[in-house]
């Protein structure tokens, strides 16, 4: 009689030459790491928290955030695309993603070949920022200010070609006003030099804001979409003051590129179920952020319409990377 142990040699050594892989332990069997490409405290931070605190219950495994700031997401996103395909290893990256082939030349990756795109998660205004005490009441006064000492107001952003950035060079561009850009490395340490006088100015998006003006350390001056904000309802848009102003900041998941298309799909409708609970949805209404949830090829078309849309506006600026 045949042992088993020599029938499984028999079947194991038959799979190899056939070229088909035994079955693999189901996803995850250990825990995930989630790059943040910026400092704690900041939209993609609390996005990525408050998401991951639910996937750590439903998948049975940590999820572990790992903040890498830096280069405005470039220290993470390279990170990300030296590490295995597997799911295990993936990326919140936020708008400035799609256009950082045009600040940094010399990118050491490939914006679309290094990237498997999972889901489009999240979408915010961003805010126009002052201190609670600051002189200026509305948009009006900023813009009135700025026309008649052009160069002199500083605005605070999360990082060259960032979101917030490109809120304040629209505002420059369609106002006709001259401000100055001033970086930070995330929207929180531009908040912190805002509450501390060093700038008076700062655009930043919901998540990282909410806490400042519930706070009352802060004031709203606009938001950057051309609707207003429900959870901020008493606050224009810039597009009441300067027609045509529009924009916004989104937030999606990506892994490494060479993602196997069925770990892609289990990840995208985890995340998707994750942010359609309502307690996510609830935390993200009260951070001033609209939940989405849309697909792989949903997030594709956002940062290839992105990548399209800015590109030519940071080139005629003439925006590069400190």
């Amino acid at each position: 009689m045949v042992r088993w142990s020599v029938v499984a040699t028999v079947a194991a050594v038959m799979l190899a030459s056939t070229g088909v892989a035994p079955a693999q332990s189901a996803f995850p069997d250990r825990p995930v790491h989630i790059y943040v490409p910026y400092p704690a405290g900041g939209g993609v931070d609390i996005l990525t928290r408050t998401l991951g605190d639910v996937m750590s219950k439903q998948w049975r495994q940590p999820v572990v955030v790992d903040n890498r700031p830096g280069a405005g997401g470039v220290v993470a996103s390279q990170a990300l695309v030296q590490s295995p395909p597997d799911g295990y290893a993936l990326i919140m990256v936020a708008s400035g993603h799609a256009t950082n082939p045009f600040l940094y030349p010399k990118l050491p990756y490939d914006t679309f070949k290094d990237f498997t795109p999972i889901s489009l998660l999240a979408s915010s205004p961003n805010i126009l920022l002052v201190r609670a005490d600051s002189p200026f009441k509305n948009l009006a006064d900023v813009i009135a200010q700025a026309k008649a000492k052009p160069g002199t107001l500083a605005f605070g952003h999360a990082g060259t070609g960032t979101s917030t950035h490109l809120a304040g060079e629209l505002l420059m561009n369609l106002a006709r006003i001259e401000l100055q850009p001033i970086p930070y490395r995330g929207g929180a340490p531009a908040i912190n030099d805002l509450l501390g006088g060093q700038i008076p100015l700062s655009f930043n998006n919901g998540p990282e804001s909410v806490g400042q003006l519930q706070a009352n350390t802060v004031r709203a001056l606009a938001v950057t979409t051309a609707k207003r904000l429900p959870s901020l309802p008493d606050v224009p848009s810039i597009g009441e003051t300067v027609p045509g102003y529009d924009t916004e900041v989104w937030w999606g998941l990506l892994g490494p590129g060479g993602m196997a298309r069925d770990l892609v799909e289990k990840i995208s409708r985890d995340f998707v179920a994750a942010l359609n609970t309502d307690a996510v949805r609830d935390r993200l209404a009260t951070l001033g952020s609209i939940p989405i949830g849309g697909t792989p090829e949903e997030l594709d078309r956002k940062i290839r319409a992105d990548y399209d849309k800015w590109g030519p506006i940071i080139q005629a600026a003439g925006i590069k990377a400190e």
